[in-house]
């Protein structure tokens, strides 16, 4: 069975930092494209970030300069460093992987992902 566990969420004053961490198991994703996604109080659902299996990446316009995703494959394991946080990065923070193998873009572009994690809170307090 296939899950993606993220944690890291939590408190933090506007400014701070967080880092959320997504582990998988089930399957290896190292070939596969992951993103995080997040979904704040009367908010769509966003694209924050995503990575491709050789690490190329995409960030949504809110959080360019501000937050990093990376991976460490060897752990199966997705990472989202978030510096200068705002009170508007309030939201469940969720993890996503792809289970086919394609092109950044196009995971951009679909924003379809076929594993999902359980979510994360983030709270920033301004």
């Amino acid at each position: 069975q296939v899950q993606l566990v993220e944690s890291g969420g939590g408190l933090v004053q506007a400014g701070g930092s967080l880092r959320l961490s997504c582990a998988a198991s089930g399957r290896t994703f190292k070939t596969n494209g992951m993103g995080w996604f997040r979904r704040g109080p009367g908010k769509e659902r966003e694209l924050v970030a995503a990575i491709s299996w050789n690490g190329e990446t995409y960030y949504g316009d809110s959080v360019k300069e501000r937050f990093t995703i990376f991976r460490d494959n060897a752990k199966n394991t997705l990472y989202l460093q978030m510096n200068s946080l705002k009170p508007e990065d309030t939201a469940v923070y969720y993890c996503a992987a792809d289970g086919d193998v394609r092109p950044i873009q196009v995971l951009v572009r679909l924003r379809e992902f076929d594993y999902w994690g359980q979510g994360t809170q983030v709270t920033v307090s301004s």
